[in-house]
C-alpha cells in the first residue's frame, strides 16, 4: 500500500480509538442480545452479558458510537458525489445540448438515401462493424462533454423508440429530432415562451398524422412489397425479391425469420408444418441411416407433459402400436434410461416403429407447445392436471400426423388437416394473447406459434463472403423485413423524404386552427424541419437539396418526387420509391416528442468527472482509496 494510504488508514484507526475512549462503556440490560463484534466500549473490553450487568443498567449504543461504527463493527465511510449544475444563461446549456444532438444527427445522416454511405464502428472484440443502420450507429455514439452527451442521448431515444415500434426509419427519426431542436432553439433564444411553442408543435404533428393516413394507400400486390423491402435495404432488389417471395409463401400475416447462411449466397427456405429445435434421443431411432433421419407417414403421436421414467408406464400403448402396426412419435418432458432402452431395443428388433423426442421449450412455454401439437394432430395431452395418467392412458389419447421428420437437431410435424376448425380457434386465441402482450420477445414467440399452426415458417438465410459484410447485410435485411411488415399493417406512401415535404405544405392550413401566435410559431418550426430529410438525401446524392425541394414543391401531383438513385424527378409510386406509412408516422411522432421535452429544459445536472476516474489502482481497486 502506498505511504499516503498507510498514513490515512492509521489516522482513521487512531481517530476511531480516541472516539471509542471518549464514549463510556454502557452496561447491558436484560432485554439486550449479545452479538460478536458489537461491544460498544473499549475495543479491548469483554462484552457485557445480561447476567453480569449492574442492576437497573441499560445496554445500548449512543448516537456518537453508531456514527463511528457500522453494523459489522467496522468504520463505515459514506461518499457523497457532488453534481455539476449547468444553468441556461444566455442559452448556454441548451446550445451545448443541441451541439450533441447535431453531432449525432451528422453521423447518422451520412447513411440516409440510396446514395448514403456507411459508418465504421470500432469493436473491442472481433472485427469492426461497418453499418448503414441508424439506431445501431446512434447506440455507439458517446461524447466527451457530458452536456453534449445528454443531448445526443435524448435524440437517440427517438431512434430507439421508432425501431421498437416500426423496426425501420431510425435515421429519419434522428434527423427530424435534430431539425425540430435546431429550428426551435432559434425561436426560444428570441424570447418566445417554450411551453406554448411546444404545444403548437404537438398539435401540428397530431393533425399531420391524420393527413398522413389520407395520403396512405393499401399494399395491393407482392411487387409493391418487394419495392418497400428494396428501398429499406438500400435499393437492393435481390433482398426485396427474397422478402416478397417469403411473404407470398406464408401469407401477409405469416412469420418470416432470418438466420445466417452456411454459404456466401442468400437462400429462402420454407418449413412446412410445425418445426422445433428438438432432435431424437438416440441415433438408433433413424429410418434412413444415409441422411440420419427418422421419417414416418401417418404417424401416431403421444404427448406427455411429464417424465417417462419406466417402460411399464407406456407398455399398453407400445403393445397397441405393435398390434396396429403403426409408427409412434413419443414427445415427453424427458424419457429416462430404462424406458429409452426398451424403445431402442424394440426398434432395432423391428417389432416397433417408434421415435422419442424431448418436448420443446421449458416451463409454461413447453406446456403451450405441447397443447398446440395436440390441437394440430387431434391428440389428448397426457397431463396430471387434466386427470390423465400415462399408465392408464389408452389409444384414445393418440393423435395422427400426416408426416413426421426427426433429425439430430429438429423435429417437424405436418398435420393431416382434419382439425382445421380447432386449429383456427387456437390461432385466434393466440392472436388475442399477442395483441395484449407488451414484451417484444413474448409477442415474437406467440407469432411463431401462430405461424407453426397456420402451416409454416419462411426463413431467409443471409450469406456473405466476410463476417463484416455479413453483419451489415443482416441489419439491412432486418430493416427490410420490418418495413415490409409495417407496410402490410398501415399501408404505403411515396418515399425519398417527399411525403414529409408534402405534409409541410399542409401546415399553413393547420395554423388557422391553433389558439395563439406562439403556437403558430411552433407549427412553423414543424414546417421548416420537415424539409430536412429530403435535403439530406439530395446532398448525399451530390445534388443541391434546396433546389430539389423547390422543384418538388412546384408540382401539385401528390406522387411526384425526386428519385435520388437515378437523379430524376418522376412519379415515385410508379417507380417503386415507397415508404411504409407506419415508419413515417412513428418517425414524426417520436421526433416531436423528444424535441418537445428538449426545448422545455432550462437546467442540466451532470456528474462531476474526477481526474483519473475510471483508472483503477495497481492493486486492482477502482476507487481513490482501497479499503
Amino acid at each position: 500500500m502506498p505511504a499516503a494510504r498507510v498514513l490515512l488508514v492509521l489516522a482513521l484507526s487512531a481517530a476511531t480509538g480516541a472516539m471509542a475512549q471518549q464514549v463510556p462503556a454502557p452496561a447491558a440490560s436484560a432485554t439486550s442480545m449479545d452479538m460478536p463484534g458489537m461491544s460498544m466500549g473499549n475495543p479491548a473490553a469483554a462484552p457485557v452479558s445480561a447476567s453480569t450487568a449492574a442492576p437497573g443498567a441499560v445496554q445500548g449504543r449512543t448516537h456518537a458510537d453508531s456514527d463511528v461504527r457500522g453494523r459489522s463493527g467496522r468504520r463505515s465511510v459514506v461518499v457523497r458525489a457532488a453534481k455539476e449544475l449547468h444553468f441556461n444563461k444566455n442559452m448556454e446549456a441548451l446550445k451545448r445540448m443541441q451541439a450533441g444532438a447535431d453531432k449525432l444527427a451528422t453521423v447518422v445522416g451520412v447513411t440516409i438515401g440510396p446514395k448514403g454511405r456507411n459508418v465504421v464502428l470500432e469493436s473491442k472484440y472481433g472485427s469492426p462493424k461497418i453499418v448503414n443502420d441508424g439506431v445501431t450507429i446512434a447506440k455507439e455514439v458517446e461524447l466527451e462533454d457530458p452536456v453534449e452527451n445528454i443531448g445526443a442521448k435524448l435524440v437517440r431515444q427517438a431512434a430507439a423508440k421508432t425501431n421498437d415500434t416500426a423496426g425501420d426509419g431510425t435515421t429519419t427519426a434522428t434527423i427530424l429530432s435534430a431539425a425540430f431542436i435546431a429550428e426551435g432553439i432559434k425561436i426560444v433564444a428570441a424570447g418566445t415562451n417554450p411551453v406554448q411553442l411546444t404545444r403548437g408543435m404537438e398539435k401540428t404533428v397530431a393533425a399531420l398524422v391524420k393527413e398522413l393516413k389520407n395520403l396512405s394507400t393499401e399494399v395491393k400486390d407482392d411487387a409493391t412489397l418487394a419495392s418497400v423491402a428494396s428501398v429499406s435495404a438500400g435499393n437492393n432488389a435481390d433482398i426485396g425479391k427474397l422478402i416478397a417471395d417469403a411473404m407470398a409463401k406464408v401469407g401477409r400475416q405469416g412469420v418470416v425469420t432470418m438466420e445466417e447462411s452456411k454459404t456466401a449466397e442468400d437462400h429462402l427456405v420454407f418449413v412446412e408444418g410445425m418445426q422445433f429445435d428438438r432432435g431424437y434421443y438416440s441415433p438408433y431411432f433413424v429410418t434412413d441411416p444415409e441422411r440420419m433421419v427418422a421419417e414416418y407417414d401417418n404417424c401416431r403421436v403421444l404427448l406427455v407433459d411429464k417424465k417417462i421414467s419406466s417402460a411399464r408406464d407406456i407398455i399398453g400403448l407400445l403393445e397397441a402400436g405393435i398390434r396396429g402396426n403403426y409408427p409412434l412419435l413419443i414427445m415427453a418432458e424427458d424419457v429416462e434410461q430404462e424406458a429409452l432402452a426398451t424403445l431402442v431395443v424394440n426398434k432395432l428388433r423391428g417389432t416397433l416403429k417408434v421415435v422419442a423426442v424431448k418436448a420443446p421449450g421449458f416451463g409454461e412455454r413447453k406446456s403451450s407447445y405441447l397443447e398446440d401439437i395436440a390441437i394440430l394432430t387431434g391428440a389428448t395431452l397426457v397431463k396430471d392436471e387434466l386427470g390423465i395418467t400415462i399408465d392408464k392412458a389408452g389409444e384414445e389419447v393418440l393423435g395422427i400426423a400426416a408426416k413426421v421428420v426427426v433429425t439430430k437437431e429438429s423435429c417437424t410435424i405436418v398435420g393431416d388437416g382434419k382439425t382445421a376448425n380447432e386449429v383456427a380457434a387456437r390461432v385466434k386465441q393466440i392472436r388475442n394473447l399477442a395483441a395484449d402482450t407488451e414484451q417484444d420477445y413474448e409477442r415474437e414467440k406467440l407469432n411463431e406459434r401462430i405461424a407453426r399452426l397456420s402451416g409454416g415458417v419462411a426463413i431467409i438465410q443471409v450469406g456473405a463472403q466476410t463476417e463484416t459484410e455479413l453483419k451489415e447485410k443482416k441489419l439491412r435485411v432486418e430493416d427490410a423485413l420490418n418495413a415490409t411488415k409495417a407496410a402490410v399493417e398501415e399501408g404505403i406512401v411515396i418515399g425519398g423524404g417527399c411525403t414529409l415535404l408534402k405534409l409541410a405544405n399542409l401546415v399553413d392550413k393547420i395554423k388557422l386552427t391553433l389558439d395563439n401566435d406562439e403556437q403558430k410559431v411552433g407549427a412553423e418550426i414543424v414546417k421548416k424541419a420537415l424539409s430536412y430529410p429530403l435535403k439530406l438525401i439530395a446532398n448525399n446524392a451530390g445534388v443541391n437539396g434546396s433546389v430539389v425541394m423547390q422543384k418538388v414543391q412546384e408540382r401539385n401531383d401528390p406522387n411526384y418526387g425526386y428519385n435520388a438513385a437515378i437523379d430524376q424527378y418522376q412519379d415515385l409510386m410508379e417507380s417503386g420509391i415507397i415508404d411504409p406509412t407506419k415508419v413515417v408516422r412513428c418517425s414524426l411522432e417520436n421526433a416531436c416528442s423528444v424535441a418537445k421535452t428538449f426545448l422545455l429544459a432550462d437546467v442540466v445536472v451532470t456528474e462531476i468527472v474526477e481526474k483519473g476516474a475510471g483508472q483503477p489502482a495497481a492493486g486492482g481497486g477502482g476507487g481513490e482509496y482501497d479499503y
